[in-house]
C-alpha cells in the first residue's frame, strides 16, 4: 500500500486545487470551510451542527421541528401522531355539529344560535322560537319537546311553504321536528327557509 504524505497539494501549476477526475474516497473525516457543486450525493446519514438552506428537496424526514417561514403547501396526505398550536390559523376544518339545548316557559322566547346546527328546544305553555346570527345557505334542525302544554309560535324570519305556519301538537310529552335553511342575513333581516314540521307524538 503506497501513502502519500504532504502539507499542502496543488495543481501541476501550483496556483490552484489539484483536479480529482475520478473523484475521492474519504473514509475519515472530511472539513472543509466551503462546499461548491450542483449536486451531492450522500449513501449515509448526513449530519448538520449549523443551518441548512436548500431550495428545493423530495423528502424530508425530520425528528425535530421544522419552521416553514413561507409555509407549507401539501398536495398529498398529512399523517402525524400529533399536532401543536391552537388551531387558530386553521380554516375548512369541520369538527362535527354544534348543538344548543333550551328551556322555555310560557310567555317567553327561546334564541336560537345560529352558530349551532342543531337545536333542542323543551317547551311548556305559550312560547315563541326566534334566532340571532346565521350563515347564508346553513342548514339547522330544531326538534321541540313539549314538557307540558304548549303552543308554539315562530318569529317572523321564519317562512314556511304557501305562507302558513305549521300547527305543532300542544299534548305534553309530543315531539315536532323543524328543519330550515338560511335564506339571507344582513340588516335587512334575516329570512329563513323552513319546512314543514314532523310530529312524533
Amino acid at each position: 500500500m503506497s501513502r502519500l504524505r504532504a502539507n499542502s497539494i496543488t495543481n501541476k501549476g501550483a496556483n490552484g486545487a489539484p483536479t480529482a477526475t475520478n473523484g475521492l474516497e474519504v473514509t475519515g473525516v472530511c472539513t472543509a470551510t466551503s462546499f461548491s457543486g450542483t449536486t451531492g450525493t450522500f449513501s449515509g446519514n448526513l449530519g448538520v451542527g449549523g443551518v441548512l438552506t436548500y431550495e428545493d428537496v423530495t423528502n424530508v424526514d425530520s425528528i425535530g421541528v421544522i419552521t416553514a417561514r413561507d409555509g407549507i403547501r401539501c398536495t398529498g396526505i398529512i399523517t402525524a401522531t400529533s399536532y401543536r398550536g391552537d388551531g387558530s390559523q386553521l380554516t375548512g376544518i369541520s369538527v362535527g355539529i354544534g348543538t344548543e339545548a333550551s328551556t322555555v316557559t310560557d310567555g317567553n322566547t327561546v334564541v336560537l344560535d345560529l352558530s349551532k346546527d342543531d337545536h333542542k328546544i323543551l317547551a311548556s305553555g305559550a312560547v315563541t322560537i326566534d334566532v340571532s346570527g346565521g350563515t347564508e345557505a346553513d342548514a339547522h334542525i330544531i326538534r321541540i319537546e313539549n314538557t307540558g302544554i304548549a303552543t308554539v309560535g315562530f318569529a317572523t324570519h321564519f317562512l314556511f311553504p304557501s305562507g302558513g305556519t305549521p300547527s305543532l301538537p300542544t299534548a305534553s310529552g309530543a315531539i315536532s321536528l323543524i328543519s330550515f335553511t338560511v335564506h339571507k342575513t344582513g340588516a335587512a333581516g334575516t329570512t329563513l327557509l323552513a319546512g314543514a314540521s314532523v310530529n312524533f307524538s
